[in-house]
């Protein structure tokens, strides 16, 4: 078998964000896949043409010192591949907190495996997903509006880590502790030679985070160059959306260096029948694709705040009526909440408080009992195709469901792509599986998970 060389290796900060990187590099042409943890050499060699990987986990649903648990083993391992680059993905729209999801925390803990670097890049923007860097301040695109971050009718109120402050220097200062310099969009413009040595200029200076501006695809190549040949001298470690892969895909297209064989899996996709969804998203995206799939005749199941929040329990009401439903041709949403202010969302936090939980435990708690009744469901109703909506609760989700891997299959909507499921589980094993994060994807976006198909 043909030795795999690794371009690149990335840790995602969620589920849905990781697929959102894994798209990236595939509809370029680099075959990548997904792992639940760091994959072995003998893992690696059973897959041939790997490019790229990833390993998906759940740091922004987690505390500081939980967070530090997680990635400093993964960044370990990562550190010591032969990858030229070595990516921390966050969320596109940055939203974190010093006491959630903290990226200052993740620069913390992955810096001492990247010794010799002093300043990290930071890129957050991506066009291709209508996200915008600004002279720092950040800006991201919702029913074709460009909303300044902190104005965004989502993320300003999002449930558990709101976005009140757009400029990403301040953001991030505020996590870490330490300056944060900024390329602007002025510094970014001319002739390459210009720019990079306005770059460098940067770097001499040892700046601890160096954020990058993004507005356009042109400067994201440029940008993609900066870091690849910031990389080749040494500086590998990068902090950012998947605009960093979007950035560094378009420059290796640029310099014609060479994609996978046949990168994305060859097998027909055929449309399906009926899927599940498992929603655990409270955001107005979510919503409105939720409301969307019942119009088009999905039969919509809500999810109560009390069996939310029992531990280890088993609606079986709940379970039966999706199962016969699922049974008779139907799709179903199962469905947490309606929204950023359905009163659901305020009463499940109560509720796992009063059973003895910490908040900061509601997140995974959350996600493990919608995997659990995921799994449940699918294997009753015998259903081999599954869209999980929302970042922070798809790693429980998928955890529960004995995935250790995934690989794209074919976009459906920028950002959430439709995947094929490696496991060890006979049944799991070739599952088809979409991770919506809550401000992906159009308001028919269930529909079209089910009727994917692809020659």
């Amino acid at each position: 078998m043909r030795e795999n060389t690794i371009l690149l290796a990335f840790y995602g900060d969620d589920f849905t964000g990781s697929t959102d990187a894994m798209e990236a590099l595939a509809l370029s042409g680099n075959r990548t896949l997904l792992f639940m943890e760091p994959p072995s050499a003998d893992m690696l060699e059973r897959f041939e043409g790997i490019r790229c990987i990833g390993v998906a986990g759940t740091s922004r649903a987690k505390t500081p010192s939980d967070m530090a648990k997680e990635i400093g083993p993964v960044m370990s391992r990562l550190s010591e591949l032969k990858a030229p680059i070595v990516h921390y993905k966050t969320c596109s729209t940055f939203d974190s907190s010093p006491e959630v999801g903290s990226i200052g925390e993740a620069i913390r803990t992955s810096r001492p495996f990247f010794p010799e670097q002093s300043t990290v890049p930071l890129l957050v923007g991506a066009p291709a997903l209508g996200r915008y860097t600004l002279f720092g301040q950040h800006f991201a695109r919702m029913n074709g509006e460009i909303y300044r971050l902190d104005r965004h009718p989502v993320m300003s109120r999002h449930p558990v880590t709101p976005m009140h402050e757009a400029d990403l220097r301040l953001h991030l200062e505020a996590q870490l502790g330490e300056k944060v310099e900024l390329m602007n969009i002025i510094e970014l413009d001319g002739e390459y030679e210009h720019v990079g040595e306005r770059y460098k200029g940067k770097l001499r200076d040892k700046p601890s985070v160096l954020l990058l501006d993004v507005l356009d695809e042109a400067r994201m190549t440029l940008s993609g160059r900066l870091i690849w040949e910031a990389a080749e001298e040494g500086d590998r470690f990068v902090v950012g959306s998947s605009g960093v892969e979007y950035a560094l895909s378009a420059f290796w297209k640029e310099q014609g260096i060479a994609a996978s064989e046949g990168s994305l899996t060859s097998a027909p996709v055929k449309a399906a029948e009926r899927i599940l969804v498992v929603s655990g998203s409270a955001s107005s995206v979510s919503q409105r694709q939720i409301e969307n799939a019942i119009a088009e005749g999905f039969h919509g199941i809500r999810i109560s705040p009390q069996q939310l929040a029992q531990r280890d329990c088993m609606p079986e009401e709940l379970l039966n009526e999706a199962i016969s439903l699922l049974d008779r041709g139907e799709s179903v949403v199962l469905y947490t909440a309606l929204g950023p202010e359905d009163e659901a969302i305020v009463e499940a936090r109560e509720r796992i408080l009063d059973n003895g939980m910490e908040s900061s435990q509601a997140g995974e708690h959350i996600g493990r009992q919608l995997g659990r009744w995921t799994r449940h469901i699918m294997l009753r109703a015998k259903l081999r195709r599954v869209v999980i909506a929302g970042g922070d609760t798809s790693g429980f989700v998928t955890s529960e469901m004995g995935i250790y891997g995934m690989e794209m299959l074919m976009p459906i909507s920028p950002g959430a792509p439709l995947c094929r499921v490696y496991s060890h589980d006979e049944y799991m094993d070739g599952v088809e599986l979409a991770l919506k994060g809550g401000q992906f994807g159009s308001p028919d976006y269930f529909a079209k998970v089910r009727d994917a198909a692809m020659d």
